[in-house]
């Protein structure tokens, strides 16, 4: 199926396939009453995004317990084929030290290398995607420069 820009539409299970096969998203929050986006590492575990970050960084006080989107993504170097994948769910720290020591097999080493990060999950209350299935012509457009439907003109938004 197809959307109104003639992007295929994923399902749930398309859309968990393609997170399990990723290892790096962005988590979007807000910090200090602003629009946030950090990159993070992730994993899979239990139908949950799970991250770790420091106890003491912007991300870990801004999406803690808070409801927050992550985004993952992958585009050929020529913009023409790729998919976008996003979650919505309410981050909560991961206390449990059953479920702590499962995580630690998993490879979300911090970049920052600080031993006092903390494991966040993000279950997964939503999800959407959508994948590009190639050009049509020999110049596309993006989703951004896509022509106005009732004008003809192009949009920037």
């Amino acid at each position: 199926m197809s959307d109104s820009l003639g992007l295929e539409t994923l399902g749930r299970e398309q859309c968990l396939a393609l997170l399990a096969g990723a290892g790096l998203g962005r988590v979007v929050f807000t910090s200090r009453a602003m629009p946030a986006i950090q990159p993070a590492r992730f994993a899979l575990h239990h139908g949950a995004i799970v991250v770790r970050t420091p106890s003491q960084s912007a991300l870990f006080a801004g999406i803690l317990d808070s409801v927050v989107a992550f985004a993952v993504d992958e585009f050929a170097k020529d913009l023409g084929t790729g998919w976008f994948v996003t979650v919505v769910g309410r981050a909560a720290e991961v206390r449990d030290p059953i479920v702590i020591a499962e995580l630690e097999t998993l490879p979300l080493g911090c970049w920052t290398g600080q031993t006092d990060a903390r494991y966040l999950r993000i279950p997964i209350e939503s999800v959407t995607g959508r994948r590009i299935l190639g050009v049509r012509s020999n110049e596309a457009l993006s989703v951004i420069d896509a022509p106005d439907e009732r004008s003809g003109r192009v949009c920037h938004s």
